[in-house]
């Protein structure tokens, strides 16, 4: 990507104490909010010049970014080349092949043919085994009288029920969740780390070995599975090859644990953090549906995502030319006070929630359906089976992806 020429910063905008590579720093991981505030009340369309990136902050902005700007922000094998990259070609030939860095008609065709596979029918069959998977998780737990939520449930739910929403053998899902740990640090951090460049491309190495070796199997006994739905799905006369087969299925492995695991580990500590929004959805489990949309805006799973800018334009006042990049931080968005009364508040009665958490425009998430139906499963059984659980006094340690904001384990007694 090309960055184009630095602007002048603003009044105060330079200082370090606004850049996002605060987030690099344990304490403001733990809590981003309060950077994400003082970006988007001070400069909510920053030029951060440690990242030499635009960060838009401000719902009716981010909101204009994730609709009208490019995708197309991953770079080329031939451009990793030229800037003495090569070692990472095997990264960008998968990157370049997925839904999530296509623009207009070559994303249109991918997600088109990727959502004829991706049905929600095909979702809402799985609700009675997402209920028996969660059952038997909490089962194997429920004598200790305590858990972890992240490694006990956390983890496992969303891995299993991906490998077989794709038509992988589930005893293979903590393999799967180590493989998405990795790949989800290629797409959540702000930059390259040379130190973990060998475990990155044997993470690339292994997962499409697996993902080929799979494709091949499903070629040979067809079954009711989302990779069999992506070799099967045509339109127009239009298919998907087996390499962009393999690239999607790896971003639907990806997105389909991390997403839903941060997700139910936030969501429950967010809960259990907030006694009175925990006795409420007690008392009335009913309104878990709109809960759960309060818990996305409130400390949602996916903290920001990257665009390029489309063309020369201005927003917010600045001027941005064509092909700079913008990271649109989607979690400040969703605490924006013009948008949200009270937006620092938990309340899981909020009715007015178009919150930003799956994105929007032609790239929202098209698995939030399934990551819905996953919370909404684990947080009835919790409200039914553990209706007593409370937050173990222990040290809260969030994943070191500045991106995907989840947390590494949370013990809780009930």
């Amino acid at each position: 990507m090309t960055a184009g020429h630095a602007p002048a910063a603003s009044s105060g905008a330079s200082e370090q104490s606004l850049s996002l590579f605060q987030l690099m720093y344990p304490d403001v991981l733990a809590d981003p909010y309060p950077l994400y505030e003082r970006l988007r009340t001070t400069d909510p369309v920053h030029w951060d010049p440690f990242l030499h990136t635009w960060v838009v902050t401000r719902y009716e902005d981010v909101d204009f970014v994730l609709k009208h700007f490019s995708a197309a922000r991953t770079p080329t094998p031939d451009q990793l080349t030229e800037l003495g990259l090569s070692g990472l070609n095997v990264v960008a030939e998968i990157l370049v092949r997925q839904m999530l860095f296509l623009d207009g008609r070559a994303h249109a065709r991918v997600r088109n043919l990727a959502a004829s596979a991706f049905t929600r029918s095909r979702v809402l069959r799985l609700r009675s085994h997402i209920e028996d998977i969660t059952r038997s998780l909490l089962d194997a737990v429920i004598e200790k009288r305590e858990m972890d939520v992240i490694a006990d449930l956390g983890d496992p739910l969303p891995a299993i029920v991906t490998a077989e929403l794709l038509g992988l053998p589930t005893s293979d899902w903590p393999q799967l969740t180590a493989w998405s740990t990795q790949f989800a640090e290629v797409l959540g951090n702000l930059q390259h780390n040379p130190d973990h460049t060998a475990r990155v491309l044997r993470t690339i190495d292994e997962v499409t070995d697996y993902f080929r070796r799979a494709v091949a199997e499903h070629r040979a006994h067809p079954g009711d599975d989302l990779i069999c739905a992506f070799l099967n799905a045509r339109q127009d006369g239009d298919s998907l090859t087996e390499d962009e087969v393999i690239a999607n299925s790896i971003i639907v492995m990806t997105g389909g644990q991390e997403t839903t695991t941060n997700l139910i580990g936030n969501g429950v500590l967010n809960l259990l953090s907030h006694p009175d929004q925990w006795e409420l959805i007690k008392r009335d489990p009913r309104g878990l549906a709109l809960a759960i949309e309060e818990l996305l805006r409130f400390d949602g799973p996916i903290q920001y995502t990257s665009r390029l800018a489309p063309k020369d334009l201005e927003l917010g006042g600045r001027r941005i030319q064509e092909r700079q990049a913008v990271i649109a931080v989607i979690a400040a968005a969703n605490r924006d006070p013009s948008r949200f009364s009270d937006p620092d508040r938990l309340d899981l009665t909020r009715n007015d929630n178009r919150h930003l958490a799956f994105a929007s425009g032609p790239h929202s998430c098209f698995g939030a359906p399934l990551a819905r139906l996953e919370a909404d499963v684990v947080f009835s059984a919790l409200l039914t089976r553990t209706p007593d659980l409370a937050l173990k006094d222990a040290p809260r340690n969030w994943i070191e992806n500045v991106g995907f904001r989840g947390l590494t384990s949370l013990p809780v007694t009930f």
